[in-house]
C-alpha cells in the first residue's frame, strides 16, 4: 500500500471535514441509520420477514440504487430462488458459525442475483468491525493506493479474496483513527473511500484508459465458464436497464438454448427479440448452430455473438453461408463489461434524482 497517497488523503479528508462540518455530518449521520435498521434484524427476524419486510430490507440497499423499479428485481429475486431458501441463506451468510470466506463462496454459489457488492453491504451493517464493502469502488481505491491483485471478473470475487480486502480495510481503519478521525470503523473506510480517494481514482483512470483485454493466459476450464456465466449475467443486467424484457437460457427455436435474449413488445401486435451467444473458449460451432437457428424465429431481430477479438473474427469467417450476414452483429465481450460499469453509473446517479416515485 501506498502510504504517503494514503495519508496526504487523510489529511484532505480531515481538511473538508473541518470546512463543511454540516455536509460531512449528515452523510455520516445517514450512515449511521443504516447500521441501525440493519442491525435491528436478528437471524430470527431475518426468517420471519414478511414479503414487504424484505422488500425494504432490499431496496434500502446502495447496490440497489441502479434499479428504478426495484420491487421488479425483488420480485426476480424471489422467483429465481424462493423466498425460504433466500431468507435461511442469508441468515447463513450473516451469522452463520463457519469462517466467512466460506460463508461467502456457499452464499455466491447458491444464491442468484446478490453478488459481491449487496453481500458485502450487508455484511458491513451487520459487523462493521469486521467486515467491508467490496465493489467496483474498493477496487478502484485499492488500485490507486497501489494495492496489486485486485480482481477484475466476478468469479475472482472470492471468499479469501474477500478476507485479504477486509484486511486492508482494517489498516485503512487504522491509518484513519491515527490521523484524528472519531468514527473509524469499516463503514468508516468506505466513506473516506467514496469521498475522497474515488475521484483521485477515477481521474488516474481517465488519464490511463480501460484496460481492455481478456485475461491474456488462456483461462481453465472452470474460469472460463465462470466467465462465461458473469458475461451473461451481465448482458441480461444491460437488457433490463435498457428496459427490455431480458433473460438468460432461453429456448428460442427448436432444439436451440441460447444464452440471453433482449425482448420488446410492440403493443398488440407482437414482440421484437435481440439474441445473443457467449463464447470465451473452445469450438464456435455450438455458437453458430445456435444463432442460425435462432434466425428462424420470426420474431428474432438480430443475433449478437459475444467473444473476444480473435475468436470474433474466427467466427465472421466460419458463419459466412451459414448465419444470415444482415441480422449477425458482434460485440466484444471486454465492451460487454465496460457498457454494463457505465450504464450502472449512469442509472445510480439518476436515480438518486427520484424523478419517478418509486410506488408509481
Amino acid at each position: 500500500m501506498n502510504r504517503e497517497k494514503l495519508n496526504s488523503a487523510i489529511a484532505e479528508f480531515l481538511k473538508k471535514k473541518k470546512e463543511n462540518t454540516a455536509y460531512y455530518q449528515d452523510a455520516w449521520q445517514e450512515r449511521q441509520e443504516r447500521k441501525v435498521f440493519y442491525q435491528s434484524f436478528d437471524r430470527a427476524k431475518l426468517l420471519q420477514m414478511s414479503l414487504e419486510e424484505f422488500s425494504q430490507y432490499i431496496s434500502k440497499l446502495w447496490s440497489m440504487v441502479i434499479w428504478g423499479n426495484k420491487q421488479y428485481i425483488i420480485d426476480k429475486l424471489i422467483a429465481d430462488n424462493g423466498f425460504h431458501t433466500l431468507k435461511t441463506q442469508l441468515v447463513e451468510l450473516l451469522y452463520g458459525t463457519a469462517p466467512i470466506d466460506k460463508r461467502w463462496d456457499t452464499f455466491l454459489k447458491s444464491v442468484k442475483g446478490l453478488g459481491p457488492a449487496t453481500i458485502s453491504e450487508l455484511l458491513t451493517y451487520t459487523n462493521p468491525w469486521e467486515y467491508c464493502i467490496f465493489n467496483k469502488t474498493t477496487i478502484l481505491c485499492f488500485s490507486y493506493l497501489n494495492i496489486s491483485n485486485m480482481p477484475k471478473y466476478n468469479y475472482q470475487y472470492t471468499g479469501t479474496k474477500y478476507l485479504e480486502i477486509c484486511k486492508i480495510a482494517k489498516e485503512i481503519s487504522n491509518s484513519l483513527k491515527a490521523g484524528g478521525i472519531n468514527d473509524w470503523d469499516l463503514l468508516a473506510v468506505d466513506y473516506f473511500m467514496w469521498d475522497e480517494l474515488l475521484p483521485l481514482a477515477e481521474k488516474k483512470n481517465s488519464n490511463t484508459g480501460p484496460k481492455k483485454g481478456l485475461p491474456p493466459v488462456s483461462p481453465s476450464k472452470n474460469d472460463a465458464k465462470s466467465l462465461h456465466d458473469e458475461i451473461k449475467e451481465k448482458l441480461v443486467a444491460i437488457g433490463e436497464l435498457l428496459g427490455f424484457e431480458s433473460r438468460s437460457e432461453v429456448k428460442i427455436a427448436t432444439g436451440a438454448i441460447v444464452d440471453a435474449v433482449w425482448e420488446a413488445r410492440i403493443g398488440n401486435m407482437g414482440k421484437a427479440i435481440y439474441v445473443f451467444e457467449v463464447q470465451i473458449k473452445g469450438s464456435t460451432d455450438s455458437l453458430i448452430l445456435n444463432l442460425r437457428k435462432a434466425q428462424s424465429n420470426a420474431a428474432v431481430q438480430a443475433v449478437v455473438a459475444v467473444a473476444d477479438e480473435t475468436q470474433l473474427t474466427k467466427i465472421l469467417t466460419e458463419s459466412k453461408g451459414v448465419i444470415d450476414e444482415k441480422s449477425l452483429r458482434i460485440w466484444d465481450a471486454e465492451d460487454v463489461l465496460i457498457v454494463y460499469d457505465a450504464l450502472t453509473r449512469a442509472h445510480e446517479s439518476i436515480n438518486k434524482l427520484a424523478l419517478v416515485p418509486e410506488s408509481f
